[in-house]
C-alpha cells in the first residue's frame, strides 16, 4: 500500500483510535461512576454529557473518519489485489457497522429517550437503569469495532 491510499488508511487508523479511547473510557470508569450516583443525578450528568458530544471536534472525529473509511472503501476495491486492500476495506467496513450504525440505531435512540425523561420522574428510575445496562453493551460493541478497524487498518499498511 503506498501513495494516497496509505495517506487515508493511516488517518483511517488514526480516527479509528480515537474512537475506540473515547468508547473505552465510556465503557470502563464512566458509565460505571454514572452508574455510582443517585438516578436523577446520573440521568442529569449523562443529559448533559450527551450534549456536549455533538460539538464540531468530536462529530468531526466520529463522522470524519467514517468519511475516510468511505474513500478507504473505494480504495481498496480500485486497488483488489494491492497488499493491504482487503484489510482496509474490512477495516472500513467494521468500522462504518460498528461506529457509525450502532450509534445511529443503538445508543442515540437510548440518549433521545433518556432526553424526554425527567430525572425525578419515576419512570426515569426504571428507564435509568435499562439504559446503564443497554446503552454500555452498545458501547462496548462500538469500542471493539473502532478497536479492530484501528488494527486491520494498521496490519493493511505493513
Amino acid at each position: 500500500m503506498d501513495g494516497w491510499f496509505a495517506i487515508v488508511a493511516l488517518l483511517c487508523a488514526l480516527g479509528c483510535g480515537l474512537n475506540a479511547g473515547v468508547f473505552f473510557a465510556f465503557s470502563t470508569f464512566v458509565m460505571a461512576g454514572l452508574a455510582q450516583l443517585a438516578p436523577g443525578d446520573g440521568i442529569n450528568a449523562m443529559k448533559a454529557i450527551n450534549v456536549k458530544a455533538v460539538t464540531p471536534v468530536f462529530m468531526s472525529l466520529l463522522f470524519g473518519t467514517a468519511m475516510l473509511c468511505a474513500i478507504a472503501t473505494v480504495m481498496a476495491l480500485v486497488s483488489w489485489g494491492a497488499p493491504g486492500a482487503v484489510l482496509a476495506l474490512l477495516g472500513a467496513v467494521i468500522y462504518i457497522a460498528g461506529a457509525i450504525l450502532v450509534t445511529m440505531l443503538g445508543n442515540v435512540p437510548l440518549n433521545n429517550a433518556l432526553m424526554r425523561v425527567a430525572s425525578a420522574d419515576p419512570a426515569g428510575t426504571a428507564l435509568w437503569a435499562r439504559y446503564l445496562r443497554d446503552w454500555t453493551r452498545w458501547n462496548h460493541l462500538r469500542t471493539l469495532a473502532c478497536t479492530a478497524a484501528m488494527a486491520l487498518f494498521i496490519v493493511a499498511l505493513w
